[in-house]
């Protein structure tokens, strides 16, 4: 009987799958998509480019964990102030807009959110990228759904309309507002979103 040994080569190094989806959620972030190419993104990660190929599978792939990594690091960034038990609800929304807008400011209105650049660039052009889209858009509608609940049971927000439909039209007019930051360089379009939001739909 024909014994078949295992392929021998260099063994993958523990964690060059993250290391490869943080250089790629870096790249992508400060260049968009399309101009992120495979051949960059192993470079920032200091791997061969064959290690690529290893853990995924096309670009396209790879696009979906990028996407999948972000979002998971900005849902507990949000989760960390929505669930602040010191805080009313309508504080709690407040205050994370207004770390973000302050991020932004340091950032010089760089880059905004990578969901939102995914969504301009990639989703009309892969189903498997449009559908990963969609779930976290959700997650993220959902955590602010459940606070803006909370704080229409405790009299503090209205119940002209329904939580679902304040936390869809909340985070759609806010990744509006960052298409607008990117493009004018400012922060005003944020400050105009959370005026609006703050002072007439939530108060």
């Amino acid at each position: 009987m024909e014994v078949r040994h295992a392929r021998r080569g260099p063994k993958p190094k523990p964690g060059t799958r993250d290391n490869l989806i943080q250089a790629g959620l870096q790249m992508i972030h400060a260049e968009g998509y399309s101009a992120s190419g495979i051949q960059g993104i192993v470079e920032r990660a200091d791997v061969p480019k064959g290690s690529f190929y290893t853990y995924f599978a096309s670009k396209e792939a790879f696009g979906t964990e990028v996407i999948d990594a972000y979002s998971d690091r900005g849902l507990a960034k949000l989760r960390g102030f929505l669930s602040d038990a010191d805080l009313a609800p309508l504080a709690r929304l407040e205050a994370y807009f207004d770390d973000r807008i302050a991020a932004f400011r340091a950032s010089n209105f760089a880059r905004g959110c990578l969901l939102g650049n995914f969504s301009a660039e990639a989703a009309d052009h892969s189903t498997v990228i449009r559908q990963h889209l969609v779930k976290h858009f959700r997650s993220w509608s959902a955590l602010f759904e459940r606070c803006i609940f909370e704080g229409q049971e405790r009299g503090e927000i209205g119940r002209q309309f329904p939580a679902n439909s304040l936390a869809d039209f909340i985070l759609n007019s806010w990744e509006g507002a960052l298409l607008r930051m990117r493009a004018e360089k400012s922060d005003i379009p944020l400050i105009e979103f959370k005026k609006i939001v703050f002072g007439s739909i939530l108060g």
